[in-house]
């Protein structure tokens, strides 16, 4: 074999065994089942092993623009959330307990129970600022491929298990490659779609030992009113110990 040939062998060789590699080492999120994918999307929307981050809401509804901030402390499925600001609710707390929701607020004796789709300001109901937990509170309908742009997703046909979800049905775009949701669809029981919402992740937490996307901005959008539009920033994510005494409900009015 002159070198010529020699050459042309050795570059044969190497596409043949490229091309081999790339169908024999399959993608991430088919290593995945479907709830394992929503779990690792759960992850990257607050839900893990004691988290905390801050909210600053901004919305216009109707012509009218609201405010607010809030400091989220999260472990798992539970979480609790400060308002900061502004100064007429600064004090007021959500707690969201085994999806079973509390508010409490200065001189308020006793904590009082509410829903987690109540609405909390503009398009955000009171469940959008907790620990996202889908893969608990939704049971996966569908599966199908699609796209969100130019990034391969994973659409996901989620419906409630109970009525204690924020939702009663969700249709859930999760990136293949980076294991986060990036859009959303909100439905009624009836099934027509009332909001929308998209998702970034310009923040970074490490899980075991492991750098991971994280929620930085949600922005939410009315189906029925387009002018209608929510955008929540998440700053300053924070792995640390969350105590139980934070999510205690007999401490949330003291």
């Amino acid at each position: 074999m002159n070198q010529q040939h020699k050459k042309q062998y050795i570059i044969v060789l190497g596409f043949i065994f490229i091309f081999c590699l790339s169908i024999s080492v399959p993608t991430v999120h088919a290593q995945m089942s479907p709830k394992e994918m929503l779990q690792k999307a759960d992850e990257a929307r607050g839900n893990a092993e004691g988290i905390q981050w801050e909210i600053s809401m901004d919305s216009m509804e109707r012509g009218r623009e609201q405010h607010r901030a809030l400091r989220v402390s999260a472990r798992g499925y539970n979480s609790l959330a400060d308002t900061l600001a502004p100064a007429n609710v600064k004090g007021q707390k959500l707690l969201m307990q085994d999806r079973n929701m509390w508010f409490a607020k200065p001189g308020l004796s006793k904590a009082v129970p509410i829903s987690p789709r109540q609405k909390l300001m503009g398009n955000a109901a009171n469940g959008d600022i907790a620990s996202t937990n889908y893969a608990g509170d939704y049971k996966i309908i569908h599966t199908e491929d699609g796209k969100v742009e130019d990034e391969s997703c994973v659409i996901f046909d989620l419906q409630a298990v109970d009525s204690r979800a924020t939702y009663d049905r969700i249709k859930y775009w999760i990136s293949k490659e980076r294991l986060v949701g990036v859009k959303a669809e909100f439905y009624t029981i009836s099934g027509k779609m009332f909001k929308t919402a998209t998702f970034e992740y310009k923040n970074s937490i490490t899980i075991n030992e492991k750098q991971r996307e994280f929620i930085s901005k949600t922005v939410i959008t009315s189906a029925i009113i387009k002018e209608d539009i929510t955008t929540m920033r998440y700053d300053k994510p924070v792995l640390k110990k969350v105590s139980d005494a934070t999510f205690n409900l007999n401490l949330l009015t003291r």
